[in-house]
C-alpha cells in the first residue's frame, strides 16, 4: 500500500562476528525523491532541488552495521569506520561514555598512531579529534604537563600542519595552562563541597541579617533558577555515568566527578536553607512561622513556573523533612489554598511507577518555551497563568533544570543491571548506546538552559551564602525547641498525611560531615540505587564478565532486558543491602539471580561495601520484613527463592554473633522519627529503569 512506502522500516538482518568484534546488521528503507528526468538524474540534481511534480518517490534501502561489542583497538578503530556504516551516533556514543572502559591516555595513544588505521583517513581522524577537544575538554585537564594534550598537538602538528585542528589545539591548552590554580587542580575548578559561591570581587560579609520574608518568592525563585543554572550547565554529562559516579566514596576518588557534586552541594544548600529559616527564629508564634512556611510553598511554584525541578524538589523535600512537617502548630497555620498547592507540587515527585509523573513532565516541557501548568489552586492558578501570559509577550522564555538525581539512578540501575564485558572478553558497548541514550537527555536539557536570561542579585545571594547547614541532630533539636515533643504528634499533621506519602528517594550519603539534616539528601545514588564494585583500575573502572547463550555465541539478539527493584523477572532482580553497623540509609544496590547463594550474595555486598570479601564467613545476610521481624537467610540457601518476595527487597549485612538490632525503617529523609503509617503502602522502589 501507498502508506505503507511513505513509511521507513527497518529489519534486523543478524550479526557480523570478526575476529575482535562482534556487529549487528539491519536494513532500512527509506523514501527518497529522485528527478523523473534520466538527465537531470545523470547530472546528479537532487530530488528536493526540483519543483513538484518533476520527481518520484522510491524507495531505497540502506545497511546499518553497528558494532555490539569488541576490544578497544576495534573500538577505536570503528570511530573511522561508522559513518561509512551509517552508524551515525557511534563517535557521539564512543566520546560520551569511553571513561568507563578506558582511560584518556589509552586512548589518546591508540588514536594517535601514526599509520595505525588503515585506509587512511586524515579528514575523518581530524573530525574526530576536533570533536573530542571542543566537547569534552576537561579530558586534557592533567596539570601540569597536560600529557594527553601535548600528544595530540604533537600529533596534529605532524600529520596536519598549520591547520585549523592544530590552533584548536594550541589554544586549549593555553587555556587549561591559564586557568591552572591549587582549586583547579583538585576539583576541576569546582567548588564540589560548598554551596554557589560568589565572584572574588562580590563582598562576602553581611552588613546587616535580612530577613527572609524580606525577599519576593519571585525574587528568590529567580536566584535559585540563577545558580541551578549557571551549575547544571557546567555538568559534565559522563561524571553522571553510574560506573564513575559509584565509586566516588572511594578514598583514591575523592575528587571525582566535581560537576556532579557541585549541583548536590548546591541542591543541599537550598534544603538547608529551608530548614534553617523555619526554625530558626526559635520564638515566632506558629501563625508567623507559617508564613515563612507558606512564603517557601510560593517559591516553589515560582520555580515550576520557571521550570527549576532541582529547586523546586528541594524545597518540597525540606518542608518533608522530620524536623519541619513535626511542627503541628505551625501546618494548623498555614493557608488552605497553600497546603493544597504544597499537595500538588508535592505530586509532582510521587514515587509511584518509578516517579512516571516527573518523568513525563520533564519529557513534556524538557525543551518547550514555558511551563505548562494545566491543574492548580483556581486563585494560585489564575496568577501563575497571568505571570506565564507575561512572560511570552515579553518573549522571556524559560529553560528546565531537572532533577538531576533521576539521571543518577537511570544510569547507577544500568551499570548494576549490564554487564561491562561479555563472552570472549570484549567490552560490552550495546549498554554503553543504552547509558547514552540517558545522556543525550541530560545534554539537550542543558542546551535549554540556554533559554534562561537571569541576572544575579548580590544582595540575596549573600544571604543565602551565609545561612547556617544544621546537621540531622541539630535541625531536630531546634525544631523540638519549636515544639516540644509532647506538643506535636510523631508523625505528621493529619493534613499533610497526603503529601508525606510522596517524599520520594532521598539521596543520603553526606558529602561532608558538616551537612545539614536536609543536605544528607546529596543526590548520592549508591545510597538509594546501585553502586559499582570495590575495584578501580587505571586501564578501566570496573569489568564483569557474563556468558551469554541466546541465538549467537557471543551475544543476544534481542535487548537486555533489566533487573529492577521488588519485582523478580526473568530469573534476576535488584536488591538493596545495608551494613548493620551503619545508620541504616547507607545501602548498595546488587543484581541478584536464580543461581546466586548466601556466601556469593554477601561477597558482592561486602564488595560494595569496600570490606574485605575474604571476611564473608563473619557475616550473615538479613532480610529486613519490618521493624519487628526479619529473614535470617540461612547458609548456602540460593538468596532469590529464600527470600520474602512480598515485602521491601531490602537486606542487611550482620557480624555473626553480634546482638540484634531493632530495625529501623526510615524514610529516605533519614531523620531521627519513623517512618509514617501512611508510606507503608509505597514503598521506596524503582519498579524499573525508564529512559
Amino acid at each position: 500500500p501507498l502508506a505503507d512506502e511513505k513509511m521507513s522500516s527497518v529489519q534486523d538482518w543478524g550479526e557480523e562476528v570478526e575476529e575482535g568484534a562482534v556487529y549487528s546488521v539491519t536494513l532500512k528503507r527509506t523514501q527518497i525523491q529522485q528527478a523523473a528526468n534520466k538527465g537531470a538524474r545523470w547530472l546528479g540534481v537532487e530530488g528536493d532541488r526540483l519543483p513538484p511534480g518533476h520527481t518520484v518517490s522510491q524507495m531505497e534501502t540502506c545497511k546499518i552495521r553497528s558494532i555490539r561489542a569488541g576490544t578497544l583497538e576495534r573500538l577505536v578503530e570503528t570511530l573511522l569506520t561508522a559513518y561509512g556504516d551509517n552508524d551515525l551516533t557511534y563517535t557521539s556514543v564512543f566520546l560520551s561514555t569511553f571513561r568507563t572502559f578506558s582511560t584518556t591516555q589509552s586512548y589518546c595513544s591508540k588514536i594517535t598512531v601514526p599509520g595505525a588505521f588503515c585506509p587512511p583517513a586524515p579528514s575523518m581522524l581530524a573530525s574526530i579529534l576536533r570533536t573530542w577537544l571542543d566537547q569534552c575538554p576537561e579530558d586534557f585537564r592533567e596539570p601540569p604537563s597536560y600529557p594527553s594534550l601535548c600528544r595530540v598537538l604533537g600529533f596534529v602538528q605532524r600529520s596536519m600542519p598549520s591547520s585549523e585542528l592544530t590552533r584548536r589545539a594550541h589554544a586549549l591548552l593555553e587555556q587549561l595552562q591559564a586557568q591552572t590554580g591549587p582549586e583547579n587542580d583538585t576539583d576541576g575548578g569546582f567548588h564540589g563541597n560548598s554551596p554557589f559561591c560568589l565572584g572574588e570581587d562580590e563582598e562576602v560579609e553581611i552588613e546587616l541579617q535580612e530577613d527572609f520574608l524580606s525577599f519576593s518568592a519571585d525574587l528568590v525563585a529567580e536566584q535559585l533558577t540563577y545558580m541551578d543554572a549557571v551549575l547544571f550547565k557546567k555538568v559534565v554529562p559522563h561524571h553522571c555515568l553510574g560506573s564513575v559516579w559509584s565509586q566516588r566514596d572511594k578514598k583514591e576518588n575523592k575528587q571525582a566527578a566535581p560537576s556532579v557534586r557541585a549541583t548536590i552541594a548546591q541542591f543541599n544548600a537550598v534544603a538547608a536553607c529551608v530548614v534553617s529559616t523555619v526554625l530558626r527564629p526559635r520564638c515566632l508564634r506558629p501563625h508567623l512561622r507559617s508564613r515563612i512556611v507558606q512564603r517557601w510553598i510560593d517559591v516553589a511554584q515560582e520555580c515550576r513556573i520557571r521550570k527549576n525541578f532541582s529547586s523546586l524538589k528541594a524545597i518540597v523535600s525540606a518542608l518533608q523533612s522530620n524536623p519541619i512537617y513535626r511542627l503541628k502548630r505551625t501546618w494548623a497555620s498555614v493557608h488552605k489554598d497553600s497546603m493544597q498547592m504544597f499537595e500538588e507540587l508535592s505530586d509532582i515527585f510521587s514515587d509511584h511507577n518509578n516517579y512516571l509523573t516527573s518523568r513525563e513532565l520533564l519529557m513534556r516541557e524538557g525543551t518547550s518555551k514555558f511551563a505548562s501548568l494545566d491543574n492548580g489552586v483556581k486563585e494560585h492558578q489564575k496568577r501563575s497563568q497571568k505571570k506565564l501570559q507575561l512572560q511570552k509577550e515579553a518573549g522571556d522564555m524559560q529553560g528546565t533544570i531537572p532533577y538531576l538525581g533521576t539521571f543518577l539512578t537511570d544510569l547507577t540501575m544500568l551499570d548494576t543491571a549490564l554487564p561491562d564485558l561479555v563472552e570472549g572478553g570484549l567490552i560490552n558497548f550495546e549498554k554503553r548506546r543504552r547509558e547514552f541514550e540517558v545522556i543525550a537527555q541530560i545534554k539537550l536539557l542543558q542546551s535549554a538552559c540556554n533559554s534562561y536570561c537571569l541576572s544575579p542579585d548580590s544582595a540575596f545571594l549573600r544571604w543565602f551564602r551565609n545561612q547556617p547547614q544544621h546537621t540531622e541532630e541539630e535541625s531536630y533539636a531546634l525544631s523540638c525547641g519549636v515544639e516540644g515533643l509532647g506538643d506535636s504528634s510523631p508523625t505528621s499533621p493529619k493534613s499533610l498525611s497526603g503529601i508525606l506519602t510522596h517524599s520520594g528517594v532521598w539521596f543520603v550519603l553526606q558529602l561532608s560531615e558538616s551537612s545539614s539534616c536536609t543536605s544528607l539528601h546529596s543526590m548520592d545514588t549508591s545510597s538509594s540505587s546501585a553502586s559499582g564494585p570495590a575495584s578501580l583500575t587505571s586501564a578501566c573502572v570496573h569489568r564483569r564478565c557474563v556468558s551469554l547463550m541466546p541465538l549467537s555465541p557471543v551475544l543476544p539478539a534481542s535487548p537486555v532486558l533489566t533487573p529492577t527493584y521488588n519485582t523478580q523477572t526473568h530469573d534476576a532482580c535488584i536488591v538493596r543491602v545495608s551494613l548493620e553497623q551503619g545508620n541504616g540509609n547507607l545501602y548498595k544496590s546488587i543484581m541478584l539471580t536464580s543461581q546466586d547463594k548466601t556466601p556469593a550474595v554477601i561477597g558482592r555486598a561486602m564488595a560494595k561495601h569496600n570490606l574485605d570479601e575474604e571476611q564473608v564467613e563473619s557475616y550473615e545476610l538479613v532480610q529486613v520484613i519490618n521493624e519487628d521481624r526479619e529473614l535470617v537467610i540461612p547458609d548456602n540457601a540460593n538468596v532469590f527463592y529464600a527470600m520474602n518476595t512480598s515485602v521491601n527487597f531490602d537486606f542487611v549485612l550482620r557480624v555473626r554473633g553480634s546482638s540484634r538490632r531493632p530495625v529501623q525503617l526510615r524514610s529516605r529523609c533519614s531523620s531521627a522519627l519513623p517512618r509514617p503509617q501512611q508510606r507503608a503502602s509505597l514503598s521506596l522502589r524503582l519498579s524499573k529503569v525508564m529512559l
